[in-house]
């Protein structure tokens, strides 16, 4: 890995330096360096001057540092995962999962290196064609702040597996895992100047990243807001881009669902990582006819869950990842409640005492009766607040589901094929589950319609994006 220091000598106030803190306390973790655009340069400069040395490395060859990588990470994920938890906040036992996550994506594409090859072409008396699969040259990779490892590992995976080098800007508030990880990728064999790294800020690194002329693609996870803004630079200079944004996920249950199974997933569907997952459940329609025996089902079931600082062992849901985050999911409820658009079944409030005092908790919520129009189903809500609705007909959840500008994710529950399957042909998503949530192994293509985003990761199709044809034609 190469990561560019710029000369920086110690951690202080100076604004060269961002300080990384503790969502459930406040308290500092680390400290890493303020990058600028001479930063980016670099960086680009370093990928392009490795990228002649690194396609010419057979395709097994870097499938092999994958695999090694990935031996490397499952070796020290429990360790490392306190490090994901401290500057994030989720639970110890997601921050696992996740570091578990980023191995099963490297020993994916480690373990289909040996099959990339070209497409063969008999035209007959005309001749033959080969088609090869090229890499693009240096890419660009920005990563969020609430999936850091498991987002870098889509991203960088298939990308350098397909010969291509990159510049890779982690978020400025969870920088520090994604920074260790790259450096097992290092000691893994990655070449020098492979896969760089510049820490900082959206204006500072993001944007000269975006418009830099010499990065052939560039893949974007974060906000719909900020995606539009990378949209409108990468245009400008005709780059090709990925955005995976945001996403207001539906989930239907059926009156013929498993309700014991349903309940299950609508919790860890809303309230993993305290809600800020982008393909989380969002939004949750009922049945008529199964509504209140759900709901009695699921209230006990929320009020369980155990809220607090994520580096305890026994708590099932951390704090919001920014002071901003909690704000706007507390606006966003009172909003609706002071507007008659909901009523609280659970939560609904910041919760009190001295251990929830630093950090920035809210109460994992149940909103039921929300209305069709209410901002909860409108904007997207990246906390832990679970709105309900009930539905009569399929015709009418489906309008209700569609009934958004988002298109990410949806999961139908049910027993009957037929449903399931006439919910995956008119729901607007890009995945659609079927008795489950939110799970997206490194097989699955993964992306949204609408304004949840643009173009695909993971799968192998992600290995062909990120790669350039050229034809090979041989005259009989």
């Amino acid at each position: 890995m190469q990561m560019r220091i710029g000369g920086l000598e110690s951690a202080s106030s100076d604004d060269r330096w961002i300080r990384i803190t503790n969502p459930a306390t406040r308290e500092e973790v680390d400290w890493v360096p303020a990058g600028t655009e001479e930063d980016v340069q670099w960086a680009v400069d370093t990928a392009e001057t490795a990228f002649e040395g690194w396609r010419e490395t057979p395709a097994r060859e870097r499938g092999k540092i994958l695999f090694r990588a990935a031996g490397l990470v499952r070796e020290i994920h429990s360790s490392l995962a306190p490090l994901l938890t401290r500057e994030q906040g989720k639970p110890l036992r997601e921050a696992i999962d996740e570091l578990r996550g980023f191995a099963n994506i490297l020993e994916f594409y480690g373990g289909i290196s040996a099959s990339l090859q070209g497409d063969f072409i008999s035209l007959g008396k005309s001749g033959e064609c080969v088609v090869h699969y090229q890499p693009l040259g240096v890419c660009g990779a920005i990563i969020p702040w609430n999936m850091p490892a498991i987002v870098m590992g889509w991203k960088i995976a298939p990308a350098l597996l397909a010969g291509n080098t990159m510049v890779m800007k982690p978020s400025s508030t969870a920088p520090l895992t994604s920074l260790h990880l790259a450096r097992l990728l290092e000691e893994a064999g990655i070449p020098s100047g492979v896969l760089n790294v510049v820490t900082g800020g959206g204006e500072e690194v993001g944007s000269p990243l975006v418009r830099h002329p010499k990065i052939q693609k560039l893949s974007f996870t974060g906000s719909t807001e900020t995606g539009a803004q990378v949209l409108a630079l990468s245009r400008e200079i005709k780059k090709e881009i990925v955005l995976e944004l945001g996403g207001s996920d539906p989930m239907i249950v059926w009156k013929d669902a498993d309700l014991e199974a349903a309940v299950a997933g609508a919790v860890r569907g809303r309230f993993y990582n305290a809600g800020q997952t982008c393909n989380a459940v969002k939004r949750l329609y009922l049945h008529e006819e199964i509504a209140s025996q759900f709901l009695q089902a699921l209230v006990p079931r929320i009020q369980a869950l155990i809220v607090g600082n994520g580096l305890d062992p026994q708590v099932e849901m951390g704090p919001l990842h920014t002071a901003t985050g909690r704000e706007k999911t507390v606006r966003q409820v009172q909003q609706v409640i002071e507007g008659g658009e909901g009523k609280i079944l659970v939560g609904g409030e910041v919760p009190q005492g001295s251990e929830f005092e630093q950090g920035f908790f809210y109460q994992p919520t149940l909103i039921s009766d929300v209305a069709e129009d209410s901002l909860l189903f409108t904007e997207e809500m990246f906390g832990p607040v679970l709105p309900v609705r009930t539905f009569s007909t399929l015709d009418e959840v489906i309008g209700m589901a569609n009934h958004s500008k988002f298109g990410l994710g949806a999961s139908i529950w049910t027993q009957n094929l037929t449903i399931a399957r006439s919910v995956f042909r008119r729901v607007d998503a890009g995945v659609v589950w079927v008795n489950r949530h939110l799970t997206v192994p490194p097989e699955v293509p993964f992306g949204g319609v609408k304004e949840s985003g643009l173009g695909r990761e993971n799968g192998v199709q992600a290995i062909r994006h990120y790669t350039r044809t050229k034809s090979f034609f041989v005259a009989d």
